[in-house]
């Protein structure tokens, strides 16, 4: 970190603007010399603190060794200690106004104690070789509008498991060791990234990374943060992007950690209507604090320029926007207008999302945003808040509600499925298929599926069909390719044993054709962003709960009518109808042996005749089998 770690009077300026952004390099603890000694630079910010020093196992954790300097009226604290080495555990003691000690780890700390321990590390960041500069200029030409997106999200402390060596031993896969195993995995599959829960430290297994308390530690449950650059560095050199859940929103009240850090609310609101969240029993980040939306903004930039990652999905986004989110009357402050709109925090997120996008093209911001609120994907100059893409959880919910349903019944809510085309190029959005679904008693996938033994794993390709299918990225949590029956618990791994299993295992394979045939085609993604992307044939025939639309290719080639039959029912000669008198090739059949059917490929290209249907003039019958899916390409 070179001999001059003091912070100049542009670097205070900025801090007290909200922009710098690389101030990641002073706050925090960063090896260096200072008359030739070498040791650690350590800065804080506690701007209501009486007093404030760094103890840790060098000093014997006593507070009146090393006590910090405060140079000026901000509240920033520094102090270079000698003969301070990496891998030394640290904390900050600050002794607030009235006299009481408070023992905090680093709000800037970028490795820590693993837990249940909760002290600071000391790292050094620099000298990692990467090796992914080939990666990173394709990047550049990255366009989440056109291109092909396919994710799987994964909770790495569960996917696998090594066997517990004694009672206290999680088994956990080091970030080397899963770099390895994942991207094996994702590239048999053919998904293009991978999006990452729990990465930021965290002091409880079960907020799955939710509740942060290390915004610029990798958790240390995996290894180091060299390790973590490591598994970055080999994913990319696999051409597997990785994008981070980000935890803006708010953070848990443990006592080492952002909560009243100098005895004071100092990164959350002070007026506990604004500051708290009834439901998490978390604190909320005050967005109206220049420091604050420096420390997040910053901890973006961060995890992109140190870590070179491809891009954050931002959780709880609603609970930032809306001043009554999860609260009743009486427990919210309204806006200066009297609204619940959070206008701090609209301005944070246009702020946040042009710096991140206009400084690394090619990475994407992403809006896990449950409501209905307008432009989280438009422009902050059009009056949206800049996001890259938006998670569709209308769509997910619709879906959901869909394919629970017994066969029967989903001709009286045909509609179910169609809704969300009549709403598709309102944002630019991804169809998630989450973690959030396969918990607290929803049921994994498999198991939301109706009917018993194949007709579930039937009932789920004809589904996941419908996803590929529909304008919008793609995103589906692990476990739920290969049918996992039990629901996602984070104290255990994947029921890998299930691919033993032939169904399991054809399950996996339709979804391995499924993702391969959406990277093939470009009218699959390259029209997401274009009504005239997607062509209903016929999207009410509801009494046989049979659903027909093509996707165009932008160029006019290779174009794709999809056929998609939601009963048990077969339609030996089932006619669609088509847009031109060309032929018409079978490109997947879900009933083929390799995906659990019986059905061998007699026929693969079928001749458009003149004859009325869904009010075409051409038209095709094919035998569509039993909640039978049928691609073809023309």
């Amino acid at each position: 970190m070179g001999n001059n770690m003091k912070f100049t009077e542009l670097d205070r300026y900025l801090f007290g603007q909200g922009t710098h952004y690389e101030i990641y390099k002073l706050f925090g603890a960063h090896p260096g010399t200072q008359r030739k000694k070498e040791g650690v630079f350590f800065a804080v910010w506690a701007p209501h603190a009486k007093a404030v020093s760094v103890v840790g196992d060098f000093n014997g954790w006593n507070p009146e060794v090393n006590v910090m300097k405060c140079d000026n009226d901000m509240g920033i604290y520094q102090l270079f200690i000698p003969k301070v080495r990496e891998g030394d555990l640290y904390k900050y003691c600050i002794t607030t106004q009235n006299g009481e000690l408070l023992y905090k780890a680093d709000p800037y700390g970028n490795y820590a104690e693993m837990r249940p321990g909760n002290a600071s590390r000391v790292v050094n960041l620099e000298g990692f070789k990467w090796g992914d500069t080939t990666w990173l200029k394709n990047r550049q030409n990255f366009d989440p509008q056109k291109d092909a997106m396919s994710i799987y999200e994964v909770h790495p402390g569960s996917w696998k498991k090594h066997p517990a060596a004694h009672e206290d031993d999680p088994g956990f896969y080091n970030y080397r060791e899963f770099a390895h195993a994942l991207a094996d995995y994702v590239k048999e599959m053919g998904y293009t990234h991978v999006e990452l829960m729990g990465i930021a430290e965290h002091p409880f297994d079960g907020s799955w990374g939710y509740q942060v308390t290390g915004y610029y530690a990798p958790t240390s449950r995996y290894g180091t943060p060299e390790d973590f650059r490591y598994f970055v560095n080999y994913m990319h050199k696999n051409k597997i992007g990785v994008i981070l859940d980000w935890v803006p929103a708010h953070f848990p009240k443990d006592a080492h950690g952002l909560a009243d850090f100098d005895g004071t609310p100092t990164y959350e609101y002070a007026d506990p209507r604004k500051g708290e969240h009834p439901d998490w029993g978390t604190k909320v980040f005050d967005y109206g604090k220049n420091e604050v939306k420096n420390f997040l903004i910053a901890n973006a930039l961060f995890w992109i320029q140190e870590f070179h990652i491809d891009g954050l999905r931002v959780d709880a986004v609603a609970s930032m926007l809306y001043l009554d989110y999860g609260r009743e009357n009486g427990q919210w402050v309204p806006n200066q207008y009297g609204e619940n709109k959070n206008l701090e925090a609209i301005e944070f997120f246009r702020h946040l999302n042009s710096v991140v996008l206009g400084k690394h093209k090619g990475t994407v911001m992403i809006a896990e945003e449950s409501t209905a609120w307008p432009m989280v994907t438009g422009k902050p100059e059009d009056g949206g808040l800049g996001f890259s893409l938006k998670w569709n959880m209308g769509w997910m919910h619709d879906f959901l509600e869909y394919m629970k349903l017994d066969p029967y019944f989903r001709k009286y809510n045909h509609h179910k499925m169609t809704f969300s085309t009549s709403y598709a190029y309102s944002e630019n959005y991804v169809l998630v298929l989450s973690h959030d679904e396969v918990v607290h008693l929803k049921c994994s996938m498999i198991n939301k599926m109706p009917g018993l033994g194949q007709d579930k794993f039937e009932n789920l390709k004809a589904g996941y069909s419908y996803m590929i299918g529909h304008p919008g990225k793609k995103l589906l949590f692990m476990g739920q390719d290969f049918g996992q029956y039990q629901e996602w618990s984070e104290a255990r791994e994947l029921d890998w044993y299930l691919l033993g299993e032939e169904s399991h295992q054809k399950l996996q394979n339709y979804v391995k054709a499924l993702l391969a045939m959406y990277k093939k085609y470009p009218a699959l993604y390259a029209n997401d962003q274009n009504p005239q992307g997607l062509e209903w044939i016929n999207a009410d025939d509801a009494s046989r709960s049979i659903y027909s639309f093509i996707r165009w290719s932008p160029t006019g080639r290779n174009n794709l009518l999809f056929v998609l039959n939601y009963t048990p029912v077969e339609r030996e000669d089932y006619r669609v109808g088509v847009p031109k008198k060309k032929q018409y090739k079978l490109i997947l059949n879900s009933k083929e042996p390799e995906f659990g059917g019986d059905v061998h490929k007699e026929q693969t290209v079928y001749k458009a005749v003149k004859k009325e249907c869904d009010g075409r003039e051409f038209s095709f019958a094919y035998p569509l089998p039993a909640y039978g899916v049928a691609v073809f390409q023309f």
